[in-house]
Order: C-alpha cells, then structure tokens, then sequence
C-alpha cells in the first residue's frame, strides 16, 4: 500500500464523503517557477510569535508583518478551499445520480426521494465548482438570510407525532433526537407479499443481465413490474438496455417528473415495466389492472441495496397492498458502492471458498443479513452525521432565539422601547468601561459625539474616578434625554407636513413614506397616516424605531450566520491537537454572537440619535399605498434616498396616481441666516425655534 499511496495526486475518503490533496498532487498543480508554499497553509501561530519574539523589529514593522501574514493565510486558505471543492465536484459528484443538468442550469437530486430539490444549491461554493465541471453559466454565491436544521424546527412544535410504515429502523434516532418512541401498528389485511432473499453476483454486468432476465420472464407471465433503481443513471441504464431487447417500458425520475401521475397509473396493468428511482417508492399505491392478481400480483425488482434500510422497505411496500398477492426480489453485485464500502470483503471470500464462478449467484439468508448489517453501519454513521449537525445547531438555536425574540419585538412593537432603552444602556456602558480603562478623556467625548449625539457633561477627572456603574447611569440619561428632544422635534417637523398632505390630496391617503437618514446611510420608513396625525407624530418615530432595528439586525445576522459557516470549518483541525471542535467552536460562537449584539446596539443608537427628515432639495415625503400595509413585508433595506420606492415597500405594485408633496428646503443650524444678515441660521431667525 505504501508504494501505491506514493504515486497518489490525492486520495478520496467515500465513507466521509471528503478529499485530501497530496504532497505529490500539491507540487503537480503549482506551476513552475511558482512559490513551493502556494497551496501550502502556513503555520499562523508559530509564524506571529516569530514576528513577536524579534527584539530587531520596532513595534509599526511588526504590526505591518503580521498583517501581512493574516492576509496571506485568508489567501491561500480561500485557494485551497477552491481546489478542494473542484476536486469533490469531479470525483464525489456523479452527473445523473447527485444532481441532474436541466435546461442549463445543475439540480439537485434527493437522495431519499429521487426528486429534484428546486431552488436549492451546494453551499461553500461545490456548486459553482459543479456548474465549472458541467460548463454551465457559473451563477453567484447565495448568501444564507436565515437557517434551521429541520430537527431543531420540528423540535419548536409543543407537540410531535408522525405515522409512516419504514419508521421502525430509526426508533433509536427518533427517541435520541425528539424523545418519541415508535410503535408498529399491524396492517388491516395479512400481508401475504413474498419477500425472497437477495440474489448476490460478482459483478455489475452479471447483475443487470439477470434483472433483464427477470423482467422479460415476468412480463411473459402478465405480471406488471416495477423496478427499483438508486439513480437516474442507473435507471437511464437499463431503460437502453430494455430497448436493445426490445422491451416496452416507462421511466420515472427525477428528469420526468411531470409524467409521474400518468406513469404510476400504468404501472399495475398487465406486463407493464416500469423503472423508477426513489420516486415510485414513497407513499404510492399502484393499482393492478385485469388479471393481474390471478398472474400472481405486482413484481417488485431492486437493483442495488440503498445505504438505508428504510428505502428498500418503501420500493419492498409498493407491492402487496391490502391483502393483494406481490413479490420482491433484490439484486446485488459485490461492486454496488454499498457492498464495496461496507460488507463485500466477508461476502467475495465465501463466494471464493465456495468456488462460484462467473455468472453463478449466491442466494441464502446469511448473504441478506450481511447486507442490511453493512446498511446498519451506513445508518448509524449517518445518524452520527446527523447527531454532530445537530451539537453545532443547538449553539446556533440558542443565538436564533434571542436575535428572533429581538426581531419579533421590532416587527410587532412589542416590547420595542424596553429593547432600546437596553442598547442605550448597553452602548453607554460600553463607552465607559472602554475610555476609563486607557484613561483617554478626549476620546471618550468624541465617542458620545458619534454614538449618541452629545457632547457629554462628565469630566476628565470623573471618568477616572467615580464608579463605573453611576458614570454609565449619567451617560445613559443624557443619551435618551436628548433622544427624547430629538424625537419631539421630529415629530414637530413631520406633522405640518402630514397635515398638509391631507389637506391637499384628501382622505383616501393612508400612509406616507418617509425617508429618515443619519447622514451616512438612509432608510424610508412607512406610517400611517391616520395613526401619525392623532398621535401628533408618535407613529412616525414607532414606525422609525421597528424599521431601523428590523433591517439592523437583519443584516447583522446575515453576516453573522457567514461568520459561523466559516468557524464550523476552521474548528475542525481542532482534532489534530487532541481537542474537541465543538467545545472550541461553543467558547468562539459565544465570542462572536457577543461581538454582533453589542455592534447592533451601537448601531441602532447610532442611526437612531442622529436620525432626521433630509428635507433639502429634490428630497420629499411621499404617499405610500391605498390599501393597509403589515409592518412585516415592509422594505426595510438601506437604499439611496433619491430612488423612488420600489414595489417591496407595498404589498399593491400599482403605482400612486396623486403627484408628491414637494417640501420646501431644510435650513441647517449652522448655515448662514437666509437673511443675509452674514450670522449662523442658529444665531439669528433660528434662534427661537
């Protein structure tokens, strides 16, 4: 093996469905004349305390150095990323079977189902590596906006039960995972089906001669057959192999998924041949035509061993149905992938000890217990698979929960002031216990400034003294007091406005888009008109406040979700030092999750202390849609004020027959008094307003 392993570029692990480069296939794809280390990681660790452990170096060098390195890694980690999903693309990835190419474009096949997954892609760029091997128009990564595995949301559910007849192999997966335990209820008519024993050949081309066999021999006798394959491409197989016999058949897979009704209601006549994936498996019962009970009912025919055991029993249920006479007959090669990976060494020494040449087969009730042993081990490895997903989402559960809670109090205004009283709070505790720690005075009043607005009345001299808690009390009182100025003059500003546009276009007008900026970054927040005019303005900033926050976490979280993709694979090289990856990815996830709380609530108070109606020229308020609108499919993106609202701010996309209010230009504080007196507006007509 060693000398065979020498001459390997990579090797491929099936059971864990994984690549590796070797050293041999590294220097093979860096081109010559390029940096050895081009696919090569460096050591970031060691490589940093090398930089820091030079007394040589002056402390700007150093920084710069190891700036360098980082981006070097994020570099060369991104390449190697690539050159492994390529390599998965092609050698773990079979056109026909994982996936289908369709009208231009790469689908997805369920493994489970056989049924294309539309919409759905490879994450982490396989599929744009998938759509480079089929030369297909590469589409752009998809960013994740939300996630959930379907074990956490089933798990949302106060109550959980489910009914299915293959639930039996996974009673242990089921009470693991939800605590349910399974329970087999008998049939209403005997089964009175004959299941016989696999039939085991040497090879795939023995196996497929003798399922041709088998199909004309039955359709000889008037029995309909349905036959069972694990992908498209196998059932693509036989369907020409089928032909060249001449032998009429339909085909169900995931390629003819708008026939399917049309194919399972002629797959019980008399000597019909049906080839079907998993599709024809899974709660469909065919009917038999004339005579075909007297013929001895509907033959079922497997090619292969699925890796689990619930698959074959769902293709086994087709037959048999309510007391009606059936058969199931399964076909198994020691090349299948199941039996290569998993069982055939045991299985080709008794076929050799026993002296079974070419085109003998092997038939016995050892053989189909050897089979569903290795389909055991598939499962319980799957279940591991999924077990582990699991671990990694109950971190991600956790953090779903409060962001979700968050959101919900912004969607729905419950709670909402409570949550922005926190952020204040939070933010001004933040301020000090930062500033106090480096003593940095000046730079503690320019961070008021750019945070919540204020120039703040604490001293140099109480910054280092007084308590940090009564401090962060000050702090935060003098935030929200002039929060709350903000929001009256707001409200003062917006309601003339309001008022007028009632005045001149009439009462038909139910809401009104607004557009509100901080000077940075803008957003259009939608109120009711009605609601703002007998609040005298309070709607308008309810209506600010969920906006803001809404379309602040939303974005956050995104990144977020980015951020804890790119930890679960980094963690995993936890193991080579003989530490758990879950462990490390919990204390990190913990990191970030705080990092992105406390970066939206400054945020939020940022955008919300600085936050004003940008009523210069070419800016105006403008009528939203006639009819109600739910807060919860208003648009709430960061857009250019000057656009004119898109068809996500209503629900009705028809466009507003009424003209716009156009306003009358915003004097600043500081510009000079329209009079020409020469004085700051503040100084002059501005200042009794």
């Amino acid at each position: 093996m060693p000398k065979a392993d020498a001459e390997l570029f990579f090797y491929i692990d099936e059971k864990n469905n994984s690549v590796e480069l070797t050293d041999k296939g590294i220097q093979l794809i860096t081109r010559a004349g390029e940096d050895a280390q081009f696919f090569v990681l460096p050591d970031i660790s060691v490589t940093l305390s090398a930089i820091d452990q030079d007394t040589q170096l002056p402390a700007e060098e150093k920084l710069y150095r190891k700036e360098a390195v980082i981006n070097e890694y994020a570099v060369k980690a991104d390449r190697i990323h690539t050159v492994q999903q390529l390599l998965k693309a092609y050698t773990l990835f079979d056109k026909d079977v994982e996936y289908v190419v369709m009208d231009g474009s790469v689908k997805i096949v369920d493994e489970q189902t056989g049924r294309i997954l539309d919409g759905r892609r490879y994450s982490d760029g396989l599929h744009q590596a998938i759509e480079a091997k089929e030369n297909v128009k590469i589409e752009a990564a998809t960013q994740t906006y939300a996630t959930v595995t379907l074990q956490n949301y089933f798990r949302m559910y106060h109550k959980l039960g489910g009914m299915t007849g293959t639930a039996e192999t996974e009673a242990a997966e089921l009470w693991d995972i939800y605590k349910l335990d399974v329970v087999a209820i008998p049939t209403n008519v005997t089964v009175i089906r004959k299941d016989e024993q696999d039939l085991v050949y040497k090879t795939k081309r023995e196996k497929f001669g003798a399922v041709i066999d088998e199909i004309a021999k039955l359709k000889e006798a008037g029995r309909p057959v349905l036959v069972g394959t694990t992908s498209v491409e196998v059932s693509e197989l036989l369907s020409r192999m089928l032909r060249q016999k001449q032998i009429q058949h339909n085909v169900l897979n995931a390629k003819q998924h708008a026939r399917e009704a049309q194919i399972v209601a002629e797959a019980g006549f008399a000597g019909a041949v049906t080839i079907a994936t998993n599709m024809a498996g899974r709660g469909t019962d065919i009917k038999l035509g004339l005579g075909v009970k007297e013929a001895g009912g509907l033959a079922i025919l497997g090619t292969e061993r699925h890796e689990s055991r619930r698959v074959d029993r769902q293709l086994r249920g087709r037959a048999g149905r309510q007391g009606d006479p059936g058969s199931s007959q399964f076909f198994v090669s020691l090349e299948d992938d199941l039996m290569r990976m998993f069982g055939s060494d045991r299985i080709a020494k008794i076929m050799d000890f026993a002296g079974y040449k070419e085109g003998e087969v092997i038939q016995h009730s050892m053989i189909t217990k050897s089979i569903e042993r290795a389909q055991k081990k598939v499962e319980e490895n799957n279940f591991g698979i999924r077990k582990r997903l699991l671990e990694y989402d109950d971190v991600m559960n956790k953090q779903r929960t409060v962001i979700y809670t968050k959101r919900n109090h912004a969607l729905f205004g419950e709670r909402l002031a409570l949550d922005l009283d926190n952020a204040f709070y939070a933010v001004a505790e933040g301020l000090i216990s930062s500033f106090r720690e480096v003593n940095d005075h000046e730079g503690f009043r320019m961070a008021t400034i750019v945070n919540f607005g204020i120039d703040t009345a604490i001293s140099a001299e109480e910054l280092s003294k007084v308590p940090e808690h009564q401090l962060a009390e000050r702090l935060y009182q003098e935030a929200v007091t002039n929060y709350d100025r903000k929001k009256a003059d707001m409200m003062t500003q917006a309601i003339p406005v309001f008022r007028n546009i009632r005045s001149q276009q009439g009462n038909h007008i139910e809401n009104v888009i607004v557009p509100f900026t901080d000077g940075r970054k803008g957003m259009q927040v939608l109120s009711n008109m009605e609601k703002t005019l007998n609040s005298q303005g309070a709607e308008l900033v309810a209506a600010l406040e969920r906006t803001v926050t809404l379309a602040l976490i939303d974005d956050a979280w995104k990144e977020h979700l980015r951020a804890m993709d790119d930890l679960k694979q980094s963690v995993q090289t936890a193991t080579y030092e003989q530490k758990d990856p879950l462990v490390i990815y919990k204390m990190e996830a913990f990191d970030l999750f705080k990092k992105m709380d406390t970066e939206v609530n400054r945020e939020i108070v940022q955008f919300l202390c600085h936050a004003a109606i940008p009523l210069q020229d070419g800016e105006e308020v403008r009528e939203g849609q006639q009819q109600k609108t739910d807060m919860s499919r208003m648009n709430a993106s960061k857009e250019n004020l000057d656009a004119p609202p898109t068809e996500n701010d209503y629900y009705d996309p028809t466009p507003v027959k009424q003209q716009p209010i156009s306003v009358g230009p915003k004097i600043g504080r500081n510009d000079p008094c329209p009079c020409g007196s020469g004085k700051k507006y503040k100084s002059c007509h501005g200042k009794d307003l």
